[in-house]
Order: structure tokens, then C-alpha cells, then sequence
């Protein structure tokens, strides 16, 4: 059976697995990973807008993996659009890019689960194989903590060299062209990378765990047996 360190450590290591994974899974699921403000640029051109009269042609736009929605301003007012990614708007974005940043969470989802479980193993009791004791903690960790990182890096590359929010503001526009003025990642960005962060901290309790503290002993008296004390 573990100590009562150990398992503490494991215990709370498998509780930051689980929250890795709620975490993964509320991010993928909300629609706001990016926002901006996108410009009117055919509707600013037409009219010869200037600087106090460009507020009427400035937009908003957000968007998650799987939808989002934009404010368009042409000059007539504000009109509200919602949008899906799939199945339409994928074809105008970087397909394969896109479909590997959900497929690298899913994978980080599945591993968060699976260091979940061996966490809970390894508080409960010593797993006879090494693959499912701490050095199983730390693969499983490891993995799910690197397919977020990839996840994130690859979102940052469909935004900032795939112009991501660009193209996904110009979806369906024959008319009228839009420009990024401003981009910002949101919460929901900064949440896997939080995710990422967990795993990180539970391969420093893994290796916290495997550290042998000194047990402190106490000295005991030796007792001296006299002849006398045998007499009596």
C-alpha cells in the first residue's frame, strides 16, 4: 500500500486530470476562442469614410472550432449573423490544419482520462508493472499536456500565417470586403492552455512523489540490568 504522502499526491494529481479534462472539453464546446473587430472596406472606399466616420463601418467577429458569429457594419446599421464551421466554411479555411487542432484535443481529452484513471490506481495501491505506476503517470501526462500545446500552436498558426479570422469574416461576402483591425485569443484559448499547465504541475507531483524524505527516529534509551535488579 502507498503512504499517506504518496497518496495524497496521486489524489490530487488525479483530480488536476480531471480538471484538465473538463477543461478541454468546455473550451472545444464554447464559440469564443478568438474575437476582433473587422472593417467594411468596400462600404469605407464608397463613401470616402474618414476617421470620425469609420466607427459606422467597424464590426465585431468571434469564433470557436466549431462556430461563432459577427456584427456586420456597412454603413446601414449593424446586422447579426451566426455561423458554423462545419460543413460549409470549412472548404474556405486550412481543412487539414483546422481538423488536426480538434483531432490533437480529442487525443489530449482521451489521455487526461486515461492519467486519470492511473492516478487513482496508484493512490489506491502499487501497480505490480511499472508501466502503470508513476513513470505510467508521467507518459500519460506528458502526452495529453503535448497534444494541448500542439492544439494551441497550431490555432495560433491558422490565425496569425492562415489569417484564420480574415478568412472566416469574408465567408459568403460577393459584395462587400472585410479587414482585421484588431484580433484578441479569449478565454477559451487560454483555458487549454491552462490545461496544459495542469499536466505540467502533475509531472512535478509525480516527481515529488518519488522522492524517499528521512524518516526521523527517535533514540531510544538503552536499560541497563543490574544484579540487583534481578533480585528483586
Amino acid at each position: 500500500m502507498p503512504g499517506c504522502f504518496k497518496k495524497t499526491l496521486f489524489a490530487l494529481a488525479s483530480l488536476i486530470s480531471f480538471l484538465s479534462f473538463i477543461l478541454i472539453v468546455v473550451a472545444m464546446g464554447t464559440p469564443k476562442w478568438m474575437t476582433g473587430n473587422i472593417l467594411c472596406k468596400t462600404g469605407a472606399d464608397l463613401v470616402n469614410a474618414t476617421d470620425p466616420e469609420l466607427v459606422k463601418f467597424i464590426g465585431e467577429i468571434y469564433y470557436g472550432l466549431f462556430r461563432g458569429g459577427k456584427i456586420r457594419q456597412c454603413g446601414l446599421g449593424g446586422r447579426r449573423s451566426k455561423f458554423t464551421i462545419f460543413p460549409h466554411m470549412v472548404k474556405k479555411l486550412n481543412t487539414g490544419l483546422h481538423v488536426m487542432i480538434i483531432m490533437f484535443l480529442c487525443v489530449a481529452i482521451f489521455f487526461s482520462l486515461v492519467s486519470f484513471g492511473f492516478c487513482i490506481l496508484n493512490a489506491i495501491k502499487v501497480p505490480y508493472r511499472a508501466i502503470k505506476g508513476p513513470a505510467g503517470v508521467c507518459l500519460w501526462n506528458f502526452l495529453a499536456g503535448g497534444f494541448v500545446v500542439l492544439a494551441v500552436t497550431s490555432f495560433m498558426a491558422a490565425v496569425k500565417l492562415h489569417h484564420l479570422t480574415e478568412r472566416i469574416a469574408n465567408f459568403r461576402e460577393n459584395i462587400f470586403q472585410f479587414v482585421i483591425l484588431e484580433e484578441h485569443f479569449e478565454d477559451c484559448f487560454w483555458i487549454c492552455v491552462a490545461s496544459a499547465t495542469a499536466h505540467a504541475v502533475n509531472l512535478l507531483l509525480i516527481a515529488i512523489s518519488g522522492i524517499n524524505f528521512p524518516t526521523i527516529k527517535t533514540k531510544t534509551e538503552e536499560v541497563n540490568v543490574t544484579a540487583e535488579d534481578i533480585m528483586y
